[in-house]
């Protein structure tokens, strides 16, 4: 009995009350006014009408009259990892794994503190995997993680980690670094993946922006590499998620059954209508198509490949974005941050708007389609009981003033309070 009691006035004392001036209800899409949440725990408990108070002093109430609260964001591409600046080429030669760590740990904190409680890493060094577990088994602040752990590309592809190397570095990297030039070998490296600790598969099905290659939209798989690729990962319950600039690359990769196409640069139409008929999810990346294209301005700044591919891939993100939203096709928020510096995911709500998604619309993409691909749709995404206490909130309605999300004033995630001001 004693066992009991003192169990019960834990779970008590875990109660947290929020009056919430403005709440979004993101199931529904609608705001509604003067509501109390109820968290208990890492779990929301209750959700009432008005501002109510708890029958016990000692349980503590967090006012939030004046803000509009929100459920925690969720980022479907970042690189957790690492974070793009005029020395990244030389990095990756001269930092070690515990230089990655400490990084990763800063970026980690800085996209908690921005609003962004869950995250979809799309690919690093393989410490993403060990900065997940650190933040589930709260050692360090950060959000909540799902991981590609390291992409998987061609022999001189996209995610080949040894582009731009001298021949007597460059090796023959294969399906444990990540690299496949076979159906076989895509099969195994979705199972290293898994046996490494990835969350999820991710996919490089043509060329890219910033790696040392020359061409940033060319098919870098074949159908049957795809496909290979998508039934192990989906064996071993997992979804993949593939980077494509190129029309031909992508829309191989919705035909192979990919559930995210990430960046979707130059989709083309057809493309975009066998998104809507499959069922498969557009990850814009529209904050990193401009950052990109404005880096590339500065001298020296990317390596002579790079430069043009930037200036020419980066300001044609948002315009596609623009069309295949037009044209029904499943949007999810995600902003390839690490390309720019992570905490500024927010502006990508604002470049989805400009575009012309609605405010309600957009931070849907960031909830509870995020929560659905992911498949947490009974724990992510929703300010409702039974659902994890991730928690923002913002000083004004993003309804009247979209930039207010790049200026969040609270964060709780799993019921721990991490900023309030």
């Amino acid at each position: 009995m004693l066992l009991l009691c003192l169990a019960a006035s834990t779970a008590f004392a875990q109660q947290t009350y929020l009056h919430c001036g403005t709440l979004f209800d993101a199931k529904n899409g609608k705001f509604i006014k003067e509501q109390t949440i109820v968290v208990e725990g890492d779990k929301i408990l209750q959700v009432k009408k008005g501002y109510i108070l708890p029958s016990k002093t000692e349980i503590k109430v967090i006012d939030l009259k004046d803000k509009t609260v929100l459920p925690g964001f969720i980022d479907m591409h970042v690189h957790i990892e690492s974070e793009t600046n005029n020395t990244s080429y030389i990095n990756r030669f001269v930092n070690n794994e515990s230089d990655t760590a400490f990084d990763a740990a800063m970026y980690a904190r800085r996209t908690l503190l921005a609003g962004f409680t869950t995250v979809r890493d799309m690919g690093g060094s393989g410490v993403n995997v060990s900065l997940r577990d650190a933040i589930r088994d709260e050692k360090i602040p950060g959000p909540r993680i799902f991981t590609a752990e390291k992409a998987i590309g061609t022999t001189g592809g996209h995610a080949d980690p040894t582009n731009g190397y001298r021949k007597k570095l460059m090796g023959n990297p294969g399906p444990a670094e990540g690299v496949v030039n076979s159906p076989e070998d895509g099969k195994k490296a979705v199972r290293q993946r898994y046996k490494n600790g990835a969350d999820c598969i991710k996919i490089t099905a043509t060329g890219g922006v910033l790696s040392m290659a020359k061409n940033s939209q060319n098919p870098q798989f074949t159908l049957e590499e795809i496909q290979a690729i998508v039934t192990t990962a989906n064996d071993y319950g997992m979804q993949v998620a593939a980077h494509a600039h190129g029309d031909e690359g992508m829309y191989r990769a919705v035909m192979a059954g990919v559930t995210t196409i990430e960046h979707g640069t130059l989709m083309e139409t057809r493309t975009m209508d066998l998104m809507k008929e499959k069922k498969a999810y557009l990850v814009p990346t529209i904050t990193a198509g401009k950052q990109v294209a404005e880096k590339a301005k500065i001298e020296g700044y990317f390596p002579d490949v790079v430069t043009p591919k930037a200036i020419e891939i980066g300001p044609q993100i948002q315009n596609t974005f623009e069309k295949a939203y037009r044209r029904g096709v499943p949007i999810a928020f995600g902003t390839d941050a690490g390309v720019f510096p992570h905490g500024l995911n927010a502006l990508e709500f604002e470049y989805m708007v400009e575009a012309g998604m609605p405010v309600i619309e957009a931070l849907q993409s960031a909830s509870i389609t995020g929560a659905k691909i992911l498949n947490s749709s009974n724990e992510l995404g929703q300010l409702a009981p039974g659902f994890y206490a991730d928690i923002v909130a913002t000083d004004y309605n993003p309804q009247k003033n979209i930039k207010t999300l790049q200026a969040i004033s609270f964060v709780m995630k799993g019921g721990q309070i991490f900023k309030q001001d």
